[in-house]
């Protein structure tokens, strides 16, 4: 099945309140077609909001030697639709193994890693700043979470200068770094232009599916203290519509996946996240629903648009 349905009946799903990120990783996890992924996200199921990853280790595998032409086809094609891009800038952006060192970089010092990592960060925001279709810089996706991920290095005085580096470059936008927790605040320094915030329900940790304790009024009541504390917004980055269980996605069964994420579970988890008012929701699983799609499996692609249009 090949995803070119160009119906005018597809509704466009409204940038200002919901979007969707995209890695190819993810997509190659799944061995689907990124650029057919991508397309159908567009095209069939009306994304007009995407956050895009600038992973490291696949732009600068070597070191000096730079190759932006997927990101830029992804940049392009979104924009050719009208749509808007937040952009992942660091070495720690979503999707495994959450930090994205390449061997080159993480074989150097600390010191030297960092010089690195500021040089990567400054050759993509110079190359991208003067695409109208990026609205905003993600730095860092949960910079100073230390328990996921592998070769995890965390440095908030790096993080600072990360930052401070990013505003010089392109002061007209605004930046976002997300909580590395499901409840808590930023106390110190740096302190973004915007707090993005994951949302999660079913979780699977130590061998057992479990409820998390995260409910609208805590993230309501995070963002109206982060509103007081730092005149900042906050919004959902990461809403969870993707199962999450005792091994990769693709090497459950579908009764193993219904545990954490059934269409009943998608559907509660779109509406806790509307309750929170904290737009826009960029939404978490879109290569999944691709995957189940190209498995003639539809449900999950009506479920969602459903419950986001109407």
């Amino acid at each position: 099945m090949s995803p070119r349905n160009n119906s005018p009946n597809t509704p466009m799903i409204d940038p200002t309140k919901f979007g969707v990120s995209f890695s190819i990783k993810q997509c190659r996890n799944f061995t689907i077609d990124p650029s057919e992924t991508l397309y159908w996200l567009i095209n069939d199921m009306g994304f007009r909001r995407f956050r895009l990853m600038s992973y490291w280790d696949e732009h600068e595998k070597e070191q000096g030697v730079y190759d932006f032409s997927k990101l830029d086809k992804q940049i392009k094609r979104i924009g050719q639709a009208g749509g808007v891009i937040t952009m992942c800038l660091g070495v720690r952006q979503p999707r495994w193994p959450e930090n994205h060192w390449p061997d080159w970089a993480w074989s150097l010092p600390s010191t030297e890693r960092t010089v690195a990592l500021l040089k990567y960060i400054e050759i993509v925001v110079e190359r991208y700043k003067n695409e109208k279709s990026i609205i905003g810089w993600q730095l860092e996706n949960e910079a100073l979470l230390k328990t996921f991920g592998e070769r995890p290095e965390v440095n908030r005085q790096r993080l600072r200068s990360e930052l401070a580096l990013v505003k010089s470059l392109d002061p007209g936008r605004p930046v976002i770094i997300t909580t590395s927790t499901s409840w808590g605040i930023p106390l110190r320094r740096p302190i973004p232009d915007i707090v993005g915030f994951s949302f999660y329900q079913i979780v699977y940790n130590k061998g057992r599916y479990s409820q998390s304790f995260h409910r609208p009024w805590l993230d309501r009541l995070r963002a109206r203290a982060i509103k007081i504390l730092w005149r900042r917004p906050s919004f959902i980055h990461e809403l969870q519509l993707e199962p999450w269980g005792p091994q990769s996605i693709w090497e459950m069964t579908k009764e193993e996946q219904d545990k954490s994420m059934s269409l009943d579970q998608m559907r509660k988890n779109i509406q806790l996240a509307k309750s929170t008012n904290l737009y826009p929701i960029d939404l978490w699983g879109g290569e999944w629903w691709y995957w189940q799609y190209m498995k003639n499996n539809q449900t999950y692609a009506k479920t969602i648009t459903h419950n986001l249009c109407y």
